[in-house]
């Protein structure tokens, strides 16, 4: 099939309806086999590759709970061990394939280096992290938190993401690049928000219980930006590359440099109407900014 097809093809506009939810669920799966069946025609090394990960399954659960199992496996944690694990999460709680629907939604519409779904589904370790945690999560909820803890290490030494299981992440999460992400057990990360790689979400080292970061919805986070405490960001803010935030940032402001502080002030900040986790938008503030000097 011609890459122009494919691209001809309507994006459904996202929709909170349970009905219009599972035809946009159908919608992504089909565009991730119409995207795998025309790689596997313009490259026939990958057809084989293609028609296990992808065209020889059903579903989209079935299809990632294969592609994980595969990945996140052990000489002692067998791959149909996980696969069986994966898919019956995937198919017992449909929000874990929303969420999975969200976040490729996610990276095709705010990366301009995702060329596909089926390329998300395959190589995106940011989104096969977050999609493995979920179910962690769930597990960790369900009181097996040493079947948690282990597939936490797994998904720490395959994709280089720390994110531990009882963390809370919400939908439409993009996390770009993904290496070195840390997560800590009681952050929250909510909708739409966009985390580049290097961040940390992490405690201070002095408290217990309630200690690791609350990241609102809609929110950006730069590549290297460290936020430490139980401090909350707030919606729709922009947190700068390499920022060291240790305490609240108002909604719709952005705070940069180490220590963080806010453009504009911390009397007046600068406020911004878009929403950064999905526009992406890092640098627009510069030109507001006189400290920012070369």
């Amino acid at each position: 099939m011609p890459t122009g097809e494919l691209r001809s093809t309507p994006l459904p506009t996202a929709n909170h309806n349970s009905s219009s939810s599972s035809e946009d669920d159908a919608w992504v799966w089909a565009q991730i086999k119409a995207e795998a069946r025309r790689d596997a025609e313009s490259e026939p090394a990958l057809a084989s590759y293609l028609y296990s990960t992808i065209l020889s399954h059903s579903s989209l659960e079935r299809s990632l709970s294969f592609h994980l199992g595969n990945k996140l496996c052990s000489s002692t944690l067998l791959s149909t061990l996980l696969y069986d694990l994966f898919l019956n999460a995937f198919t017992s709680d449909p929000s874990l394939r929303s969420a999975a629907v969200a976040d490729l939604r996610a990276a095709r519409e705010r990366d301009p280096a995702c060329l596909s779904y089926s390329h998300c589904l395959l190589n995106y370790k940011g989104f096969l992290a977050c999609q493995a945690q979920r179910v962690a999560h769930r597990l960790w909820q369900q009181s097996r938190q040493p079947l948690a803890l282990a597939l936490h290490s797994r998904i720490a030494d395959v994709f280089a993401v720390d994110i531990h299981p009882a963390a809370r992440i919400g939908k439409g999460v993009l996390f770009d690049h993904a290496t070195g992400v840390v997560v800590g057990e009681t952050a929250v990360i909510g909708n739409n928000v966009s985390i580049l790689h290097h961040v940390t979400l992490g405690g201070t080292g002095k408290v217990g219980r309630d200690r690791h970061p609350k990241i609102g919805d809609g929110v950006l986070i730069g590549a290297g930006a460290t936020i430490l405490g139980n401090v909350k960001i707030g919606e729709g803010a922009k947190i700068g590359a390499g920022s060291v935030v240790l305490i609240d940032v108002p909604p719709r402001t952005t705070a940069v440099g180490n220590p963080a502080r806010l453009v504009g002030g911390k009397e007046k900040p600068s406020k911004h109407e878009d929403v950064p986790g999905e526009s992406m938008d890092h640098t627009s503030f510069i030109s507001e900014w006189s400290d920012y000097i070369i």
